[in-house]
Protein backbone atom coordinates (compact mmCIF):
# COMPACT_ATOMS: atom_id res chain seq x y z
CA UNK A 1 0.00 0.00 0.00
CA UNK A 2 1.58 3.69 -0.78
CA UNK A 3 1.90 6.19 1.47
CA UNK A 4 -1.28 8.43 0.23
CA UNK A 5 -3.44 5.29 0.56
CA UNK A 6 -2.48 4.49 4.09
CA UNK A 7 -3.29 8.06 4.41
CA UNK A 8 -6.47 7.85 3.13
CA UNK A 9 -7.39 4.64 5.05
CA UNK A 10 -6.51 6.65 8.07
CA UNK A 11 -8.73 9.38 7.56
CA UNK A 12 -11.40 7.60 6.84
CA UNK A 13 -11.25 5.06 9.53
CA UNK A 14 -10.96 8.52 12.32
CA UNK A 15 -13.77 9.58 10.67
CA UNK A 16 -15.79 6.32 10.88
CA UNK A 17 -14.65 6.07 14.92
CA UNK A 18 -16.03 9.52 15.42
CA UNK A 19 -19.03 9.56 13.52
CA UNK A 20 -18.09 11.74 10.98
CA UNK A 21 -18.15 9.60 7.76
CA UNK A 22 -20.02 11.06 4.94
CA UNK A 23 -21.20 9.33 2.08
CA UNK A 24 -23.32 10.81 -1.69
CA UNK A 25 -26.77 9.24 -1.64
CA UNK A 26 -28.50 9.84 -5.43
CA UNK A 27 -31.96 10.27 -4.98
CA UNK A 28 -34.55 9.65 -7.90
CA UNK A 29 -37.09 12.37 -9.47
CA UNK A 30 -39.85 10.28 -8.65
CA UNK A 31 -38.96 8.92 -4.90
CA UNK A 32 -42.05 9.30 -1.99
CA UNK A 33 -40.23 11.06 0.45
CA UNK A 34 -40.85 14.07 2.23
CA UNK A 35 -37.87 16.19 1.57
CA UNK A 36 -37.13 18.88 4.32
CA UNK A 37 -33.23 18.77 3.75
CA UNK A 38 -33.15 20.84 1.05
CA UNK A 39 -33.09 24.52 1.02
CA UNK A 40 -36.24 25.17 -1.99
CA UNK A 41 -38.24 26.83 1.05
CA UNK A 42 -41.18 28.27 -1.36
CA UNK A 43 -41.32 25.32 -3.27
CA UNK A 44 -40.45 27.44 -6.41
CA UNK A 45 -38.07 25.16 -7.98
CA UNK A 46 -41.33 23.08 -9.14
CA UNK A 47 -43.30 25.92 -10.09
CA UNK A 48 -44.18 24.76 -13.61
CA UNK A 49 -43.58 28.42 -15.07
CA UNK A 50 -39.97 28.09 -13.37
CA UNK A 51 -39.47 24.89 -14.84
CA UNK A 52 -40.54 26.05 -18.06
CA UNK A 53 -38.91 29.34 -18.31
CA UNK A 54 -35.54 27.25 -17.73
CA UNK A 55 -36.06 24.38 -20.46
CA UNK A 56 -37.56 27.43 -22.94
CA UNK A 57 -34.06 29.11 -21.81
CA UNK A 58 -32.02 25.80 -22.78
CA UNK A 59 -33.80 25.35 -26.14
CA UNK A 60 -33.10 28.62 -26.78
CA UNK A 61 -29.64 29.73 -25.86
CA UNK A 62 -28.28 26.12 -25.69
CA UNK A 63 -27.17 24.10 -22.42
CA UNK A 64 -24.25 26.63 -21.04
CA UNK A 65 -23.10 29.94 -21.14
CA UNK A 66 -20.72 29.15 -23.41
CA UNK A 67 -17.56 31.40 -22.10
CA UNK A 68 -17.25 33.73 -19.02
CA UNK A 69 -19.15 36.72 -18.75
CA UNK A 70 -16.58 39.40 -19.62
CA UNK A 71 -16.15 37.20 -23.30
CA UNK A 72 -19.45 36.26 -24.65
CA UNK A 73 -21.06 34.60 -21.40
CA UNK A 74 -23.29 37.18 -20.79
CA UNK A 75 -27.06 36.80 -22.13
CA UNK A 76 -30.00 39.41 -22.20
CA UNK A 77 -31.62 36.83 -19.33
CA UNK A 78 -28.35 37.85 -17.04
CA UNK A 79 -28.95 41.61 -17.53
CA UNK A 80 -32.42 41.42 -16.82
CA UNK A 81 -32.15 38.60 -13.44
CA UNK A 82 -30.08 41.40 -12.17
CA UNK A 83 -32.25 44.45 -13.22
CA UNK A 84 -34.77 42.97 -11.45
CA UNK A 85 -32.50 42.04 -8.62
CA UNK A 86 -31.86 45.15 -7.59
CA UNK A 87 -34.99 46.78 -8.19
CA UNK A 88 -36.68 43.80 -5.80
CA UNK A 89 -34.46 44.53 -3.07
CA UNK A 90 -33.88 48.01 -3.42
CA UNK A 91 -30.23 48.32 -4.65
CA UNK A 92 -28.71 50.41 -7.01
CA UNK A 93 -26.83 47.25 -9.29
CA UNK A 94 -26.65 43.81 -8.54
CA UNK A 95 -23.99 41.06 -10.28
CA UNK A 96 -24.92 37.17 -10.81
CA UNK A 97 -21.99 34.31 -10.52
CA UNK A 98 -22.44 30.49 -11.39
CA UNK A 99 -22.70 29.97 -7.23
CA UNK A 100 -23.12 31.95 -4.39
CA UNK A 101 -19.58 30.35 -3.69
CA UNK A 102 -18.46 32.26 -5.91
CA UNK A 103 -20.57 35.43 -5.38
CA UNK A 104 -19.13 35.58 -1.91
CA UNK A 105 -15.23 34.90 -2.66
CA UNK A 106 -15.92 37.37 -5.64
CA UNK A 107 -17.13 39.87 -3.32
CA UNK A 108 -14.49 39.59 -0.10
CA UNK A 109 -11.47 38.84 -2.69
CA UNK A 110 -12.02 41.82 -4.50
CA UNK A 111 -12.65 44.38 -1.23
CA UNK A 112 -9.42 42.86 0.66
CA UNK A 113 -5.95 42.78 0.44
CA UNK A 114 -2.77 42.15 2.41
CA UNK A 115 -3.58 45.58 3.83
CA UNK A 116 -6.80 45.04 5.21
CA UNK A 117 -8.34 43.69 8.09
CA UNK A 118 -11.43 41.56 8.04
CA UNK A 119 -13.36 40.68 11.27
CA UNK A 120 -15.46 37.71 10.48
CA UNK A 121 -17.99 36.87 13.08
CA UNK A 122 -17.47 33.09 13.97
CA UNK A 123 -20.51 31.15 12.28
CA UNK A 124 -20.21 32.45 9.07
CA UNK A 125 -20.40 30.30 5.87
CA UNK A 126 -17.54 28.06 4.94
CA UNK A 127 -17.47 30.71 1.70
CA UNK A 128 -16.72 33.55 3.49
CA UNK A 129 -13.80 31.50 5.20
CA UNK A 130 -12.36 30.66 2.40
CA UNK A 131 -12.36 34.27 0.64
CA UNK A 132 -11.12 36.09 4.04
CA UNK A 133 -8.57 33.30 3.80
CA UNK A 134 -7.39 33.84 -0.10
CA UNK A 135 -7.46 37.63 0.44
CA UNK A 136 -4.33 37.47 2.63
CA UNK A 137 -5.57 40.02 5.39
CA UNK A 138 -5.26 39.96 8.32
CA UNK A 139 -8.33 38.16 10.20
CA UNK A 140 -10.21 38.52 13.16
CA UNK A 141 -13.06 36.37 13.95
CA UNK A 142 -15.12 37.47 17.31
CA UNK A 143 -17.68 35.48 18.91
CA UNK A 144 -20.93 35.43 17.08
CA UNK A 145 -23.47 37.80 17.21
CA UNK A 146 -20.96 40.14 19.17
CA UNK A 147 -21.34 43.78 18.16
CA UNK A 148 -18.82 45.04 20.74
CA UNK A 149 -16.41 42.46 20.07
CA UNK A 150 -16.73 43.88 16.53
CA UNK A 151 -16.21 47.82 17.59
CA UNK A 152 -13.41 46.31 19.12
CA UNK A 153 -11.67 44.88 16.56
CA UNK A 154 -12.55 48.06 14.53
CA UNK A 155 -11.25 50.40 16.56
CA UNK A 156 -7.90 49.02 16.17
CA UNK A 157 -7.76 48.71 12.71
CA UNK A 158 -6.30 51.76 11.90
CA UNK A 159 -5.75 53.42 8.94
CA UNK A 160 -6.79 49.74 6.67
CA UNK A 161 -9.36 49.38 5.12
CA UNK A 162 -12.15 46.82 7.22
CA UNK A 163 -14.24 44.54 6.35
CA UNK A 164 -17.19 42.70 8.52
CA UNK A 165 -18.66 39.61 7.42
CA UNK A 166 -22.09 38.22 9.03
CA UNK A 167 -25.08 36.08 7.28
CA UNK A 168 -28.42 37.87 7.94
CA UNK A 169 -29.63 34.34 8.84
CA UNK A 170 -27.27 31.92 9.90
CA UNK A 171 -27.62 28.79 7.52
CA UNK A 172 -27.24 26.22 10.66
CA UNK A 173 -28.70 27.65 13.81
CA UNK A 174 -30.96 29.93 12.10
CA UNK A 175 -30.48 32.70 14.30
CA UNK A 176 -30.83 36.53 13.09
CA UNK A 177 -27.53 38.97 12.83
CA UNK A 178 -27.79 42.53 14.81
CA UNK A 179 -27.77 43.90 11.61
CA UNK A 180 -28.53 47.35 12.62
CA UNK A 181 -26.04 47.86 14.79
CA UNK A 182 -23.17 45.90 12.97
CA UNK A 183 -23.93 48.56 9.93
CA UNK A 184 -23.67 51.72 12.65
CA UNK A 185 -20.48 50.27 14.26
CA UNK A 186 -19.32 49.48 10.48
CA UNK A 187 -20.61 53.32 9.59
CA UNK A 188 -18.73 54.66 12.77
CA UNK A 189 -15.13 53.36 11.65
CA UNK A 190 -16.10 53.49 8.02
CA UNK A 191 -15.81 49.80 7.16
CA UNK A 192 -17.81 47.93 4.75
CA UNK A 193 -20.35 45.10 6.42
CA UNK A 194 -20.19 42.42 3.81
CA UNK A 195 -23.86 40.55 4.68
CA UNK A 196 -24.80 37.12 3.45
CA UNK A 197 -28.49 36.40 2.87
CA UNK A 198 -28.75 33.46 1.64
CA UNK A 199 -30.94 32.18 4.03
CA UNK A 200 -32.79 35.50 3.95
CA UNK A 201 -33.96 36.57 0.90
CA UNK A 202 -37.07 35.35 -0.20
CA UNK A 203 -37.57 34.32 3.05
CA UNK A 204 -37.66 37.75 5.53
CA UNK A 205 -38.10 41.51 4.88
CA UNK A 206 -41.47 43.19 3.00
CA UNK A 207 -42.34 40.50 0.51
CA UNK A 208 -39.42 38.67 1.08
CA UNK A 209 -36.80 41.43 0.17
CA UNK A 210 -34.51 40.17 2.61
CA UNK A 211 -33.08 41.70 5.95
CA UNK A 212 -31.23 44.69 4.26
CA UNK A 213 -34.10 45.93 2.30
CA UNK A 214 -34.65 48.84 4.89
CA UNK A 215 -31.01 49.62 5.26
CA UNK A 216 -31.07 49.61 0.97
CA UNK A 217 -29.82 53.38 1.02
CA UNK A 218 -26.46 52.40 3.48
CA UNK A 219 -23.08 52.79 1.63
CA UNK A 220 -21.32 50.77 4.02
CA UNK A 221 -23.34 47.52 3.20
CA UNK A 222 -22.27 45.01 0.26
CA UNK A 223 -25.50 42.13 0.04
CA UNK A 224 -24.48 38.69 -1.17
CA UNK A 225 -27.19 35.81 -2.07
CA UNK A 226 -27.97 32.60 -3.36
CA UNK A 227 -30.13 31.71 -6.19
CA UNK A 228 -30.23 28.26 -4.88
CA UNK A 229 -32.51 28.47 -2.01
CA UNK A 230 -35.96 30.78 -2.26
CA UNK A 231 -35.34 31.12 -5.67
CA UNK A 232 -35.40 27.58 -6.73
CA UNK A 233 -32.60 27.64 -9.06
CA UNK A 234 -28.47 27.82 -9.13
CA UNK A 235 -26.61 30.82 -8.83
CA UNK A 236 -25.18 33.88 -6.77
CA UNK A 237 -25.36 37.49 -6.72
CA UNK A 238 -23.52 40.87 -5.11
CA UNK A 239 -25.88 44.02 -4.50
CA UNK A 240 -24.88 47.18 -4.21
CA UNK A 241 -23.73 49.97 -5.71
CA UNK A 242 -22.88 50.26 -9.42
CA UNK A 243 -19.34 51.33 -8.21
CA UNK A 244 -19.00 47.80 -6.18
CA UNK A 245 -20.41 45.68 -9.25
CA UNK A 246 -17.85 47.89 -12.32
CA UNK A 247 -14.89 47.25 -9.07
CA UNK A 248 -16.43 43.12 -8.73
CA UNK A 249 -16.80 42.70 -13.01
CA UNK A 250 -12.89 44.26 -13.14
CA UNK A 251 -11.21 42.46 -10.73
CA UNK A 252 -13.13 40.12 -9.02
CA UNK A 253 -11.14 37.23 -10.66
CA UNK A 254 -13.72 33.99 -9.41
CA UNK A 255 -15.81 36.51 -11.71
CA UNK A 256 -13.42 36.99 -14.29
CA UNK A 257 -12.40 33.56 -15.01
CA UNK A 258 -15.23 31.74 -14.35
CA UNK A 259 -17.88 30.66 -16.72
CA UNK A 260 -21.08 32.43 -17.01
CA UNK A 261 -24.23 30.79 -15.01
CA UNK A 262 -26.01 28.83 -17.64
CA UNK A 263 -28.87 30.32 -19.41
CA UNK A 264 -31.55 27.64 -17.68
CA UNK A 265 -30.81 28.31 -14.08
CA UNK A 266 -30.21 32.16 -14.70
CA UNK A 267 -34.14 32.11 -16.53
CA UNK A 268 -35.55 29.83 -14.14
CA UNK A 269 -33.91 32.47 -10.96
CA UNK A 270 -35.92 35.09 -12.98
CA UNK A 271 -39.30 33.82 -13.16
CA UNK A 272 -39.17 32.42 -9.34
CA UNK A 273 -38.47 36.08 -8.84
CA UNK A 274 -41.52 37.41 -10.76
CA UNK A 275 -43.47 34.54 -9.03
CA UNK A 276 -42.15 35.70 -5.37
CA UNK A 277 -43.10 38.83 -6.47
CA UNK A 278 -46.60 38.11 -7.61
CA UNK A 279 -46.92 36.59 -3.89
CA UNK A 280 -45.85 38.13 -1.23
CA UNK A 281 -47.54 36.56 1.43
CA UNK A 282 -45.91 33.74 0.25
CA UNK A 283 -42.66 33.67 3.01
CA UNK A 284 -44.89 34.25 6.05
CA UNK A 285 -46.37 30.73 4.88
CA UNK A 286 -42.45 29.43 5.83
CA UNK A 287 -42.68 30.88 9.56
CA UNK A 288 -46.22 30.06 10.50
CA UNK A 289 -45.10 26.16 9.52
CA UNK A 290 -41.41 26.90 10.97
CA UNK A 291 -43.25 28.25 14.49
CA UNK A 292 -45.43 25.13 14.44
CA UNK A 293 -42.69 22.95 14.20
CA UNK A 294 -40.67 24.57 16.53
CA UNK A 295 -43.15 24.44 19.19
CA UNK A 296 -43.63 20.91 18.76
CA UNK A 297 -40.19 19.66 18.86
CA UNK A 298 -39.31 22.01 22.07
CA UNK A 299 -36.96 24.03 19.96
CA UNK A 300 -36.14 27.51 19.57
CA UNK A 301 -38.15 29.00 16.71
CA UNK A 302 -36.43 29.76 13.71
CA UNK A 303 -35.89 33.73 12.58
CA UNK A 304 -35.76 32.38 9.08
CA UNK A 305 -36.36 28.92 6.93
CA UNK A 306 -33.99 26.54 8.70
CA UNK A 307 -34.78 24.86 12.26
CA UNK A 308 -31.84 23.86 14.21
CA UNK A 309 -32.50 20.69 16.78
CA UNK A 310 -29.46 19.54 19.02
CA UNK A 311 -28.48 15.55 19.16
CA UNK A 312 -26.58 13.99 22.21
CA UNK A 313 -24.03 12.89 19.78
CA UNK A 314 -22.77 12.37 16.22
CA UNK A 315 -23.81 9.11 16.50
CA UNK A 316 -27.38 9.72 17.98
CA UNK A 317 -28.23 12.51 14.69
CA UNK A 318 -27.44 9.92 11.93
CA UNK A 319 -29.57 7.59 13.61
CA UNK A 320 -32.69 10.03 14.11
CA UNK A 321 -31.98 11.05 10.45
CA UNK A 322 -32.59 7.25 9.83
CA UNK A 323 -35.28 6.82 11.44
CA UNK A 324 -36.86 9.98 10.15
CA UNK A 325 -36.21 8.65 6.52
CA UNK A 326 -37.91 5.58 7.28
CA UNK A 327 -40.83 7.17 8.11
CA UNK A 328 -41.17 8.81 4.79
CA UNK A 329 -39.23 12.37 5.64
CA UNK A 330 -36.04 13.43 4.79
CA UNK A 331 -33.80 15.69 6.94
CA UNK A 332 -30.39 16.82 7.00
CA UNK A 333 -28.15 15.91 9.91
CA UNK A 334 -25.41 18.77 10.51
CA UNK A 335 -22.12 17.03 12.36
CA UNK A 336 -18.68 18.68 13.58
CA UNK A 337 -16.78 19.80 11.52
CA UNK A 338 -19.53 20.98 9.70
CA UNK A 339 -20.85 23.14 12.77
CA UNK A 340 -19.93 25.81 14.00
CA UNK A 341 -20.76 25.41 17.88
CA UNK A 342 -19.46 21.61 17.56
CA UNK A 343 -23.16 20.39 18.28
CA UNK A 344 -25.02 17.84 16.15
CA UNK A 345 -28.31 18.31 15.41
CA UNK A 346 -30.86 17.52 12.73
CA UNK A 347 -31.05 20.69 9.93
CA UNK A 348 -34.97 20.69 9.21
CA UNK A 349 -36.39 22.97 6.88
CA UNK A 350 -39.92 24.49 7.02
CA UNK A 351 -40.98 24.45 3.20
CA UNK A 352 -44.16 26.47 2.26
CA UNK A 353 -44.06 24.45 -1.51
CA UNK A 354 -45.46 20.73 0.52
CA UNK A 355 -49.39 20.61 0.45
CA UNK A 356 -50.77 20.49 4.01
CA UNK A 357 -51.46 16.43 4.51
CA UNK A 358 -47.20 16.14 3.60
CA UNK A 359 -46.68 19.01 6.30
CA UNK A 360 -48.91 17.36 9.14
CA UNK A 361 -47.28 13.81 8.15
CA UNK A 362 -43.92 15.16 8.10
CA UNK A 363 -44.21 16.87 11.52
CA UNK A 364 -45.46 13.90 13.39
CA UNK A 365 -43.01 11.90 12.26
CA UNK A 366 -40.53 14.38 13.44
CA UNK A 367 -41.96 14.63 16.90
CA UNK A 368 -42.16 11.07 17.53
CA UNK A 369 -38.22 10.72 16.14
CA UNK A 370 -37.18 13.60 17.97
CA UNK A 371 -38.83 12.50 21.33
CA UNK A 372 -37.56 8.82 21.06
CA UNK A 373 -33.55 10.11 20.38
CA UNK A 374 -33.46 12.29 23.14
CA UNK A 375 -33.78 9.81 25.46
CA UNK A 376 -31.12 7.93 23.75
CA UNK A 377 -29.25 6.16 26.25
Amino acid sequence: MSGWAEWFAEQRAGREDAGLQRALRPRAADEDVIDLANNDYLGLSLHPAVRRAAADAALCWGAGAGASRLVTGTTSLHVDLERELAEFTGREAALVFSTGYQANLSAVTALADKQSLIVSDAHVHASLIDAARLTRAAIEVVPHNDVAAVRKALAAAGDRRALVLTESVYSVLGDAAPLPDLAAVCADHDALLVVDEAHGLGVIGDGGRGALHGMAEDPNVVMTATLSKSLGAMGGAVLGSAALVDHLVNRARPFIFDTGLAPAPTAAALTALRCLRRQPALPSRIHQRGAELADRLGVRRSAGAVLSVPMPSPQVAVAAQAAALEAGVRVGCFRPPSVPDGVSRLRITARAGLDDARWEHAVEALARVVKDHRRWP
